[in-house]
């Protein structure tokens, strides 16, 4: 081995130091890489299992059925396989709890960003995280024992099990979604643009409103988009709150029945193994799967193409 004069190892010599670094380096990579495609697989697995029970389910049931028909009954003598009778009432109860959620989430980001001081934001940042951490069957029982008995007393048509009530509730839960994730699309305006607003006399309402939410907009459609995903997917706020009863329609004071709720009740054993009604689980599972990969090809597409509009 041969230094130089200032005592340093000379180019193109034996580095142990160096050779070292390079082989953690190359470590972490394929520790990094495998995590990774453990993830990717498993994707492919849950999709593939999907995809090949569905093909399964639709030997036995016309697609055109299962498209056009009006009624869900795939469990009595008279079956009938209308998806878009679950369909109606996930998408129901998702507008309610985003018409719920978008206020509410982003006036809370809004607050937090740019009016709570330090000492206040220290307050209310965890009441949102503990929002964010009660689960769900907590908020499912509190949707059927105290949310709809309140509205019933100024509701009198409210049933006990209804859609109302059960996206009152998921609307407040995934607000902390709405509100965190548009915090920190607020945050990342440059502070340039709220400096040229006050500049130009600007007070801060009209900066807020004229500048900083325009400019966070992307990161804003982004949140509320995931905030529905989660509000489509959601499980158990449903099945204790929204009922068990596919009707077709848009009534939100009376019971209904989500995809997730039906998935519930298929794997409770309510339809014998290898069945048609069992064999449904997987195609309403696909459903809700393209339905929230629809959303998720949408939220990309809307940030790309702002982001190319004002870039």
């Amino acid at each position: 081995m041969t230094a130089d004069v200032t005592g340093d190892i000379a180019p193109g010599s034996w580095n142990p130091k160096r050779d070292r670094a390079k082989m953690v380096q190359i470590i972490v990579k394929i520790i990094f890489g495998a995590f990774a495609a453990i993830s990717i697989f498993t994707t492919i697995g849950i999709l593939g299992t999907l995809i090949f029970e569905t093909i399964a389910f639709f030997q036995e049931v016309s697609i055109i059925r299962f498209l056009t028909e009006t009624r869900w009954t795939p469990l009595f003598a008279s079956k009938q396989f209308g998806i878009f009778v679950l369909i109606s009432a996930t998408v129901m109860i998702a507008v309610i709890s985003v018409l719920v959620a978008l206020p509410l989430g982003l006036l809370s980001a809004v607050c937090l960003s740019e009016y709570a001081t330090p000492r206040v934001r220290k307050i209310l940042k965890p009441i949102l995280e503990i929002l964010a951490g009660v689960p769900t069957v907590v908020y499912g029982y509190f949707a059927l024992l105290t949310v709809t008995p309140f509205l019933q007393t100024f509701l009198p048509n409210l049933q006990g099990f209804n859609a109302l009530s059960a996206g009152l509730v998921l609307g407040v839960m995934i607000t902390p979604l709405v509100a965190s994730l548009s915090e920190d699309a607020l945050y990342s305006v440059p502070r340039s643009l709220k400096d040229g607003a006050y500049a130009l006399g600007a007070t801060k309402r009209e900066t807020v409103v004229s500048v900083i939410l325009p400019a966070a907009v992307s990161g804003i459609v982004s949140s509320l988009i995931l905030a529905i995903s989660r509000a489509v997917g959601e499980t158990m706020i449903v099945t204790l709150a929204a009922g068990a009863n596919p009707t077709l329609g848009f009534n939100p004071f009376v019971p209904v029945m989500t995809m997730t709720a039906f998935i519930v009740q298929i794997t409770a054993g309510d339809a014998p193994h290898g069945t048609t009604a069992y064999k449904t689980l997987f195609a309403v599972g696909m459903t809700l799967f393209l339905m929230t990969f629809a959303l998720n090809i949408f939220s990309f597409w809307f940030v790309r193409r702002f982001r190319e509009k004002y870039d």
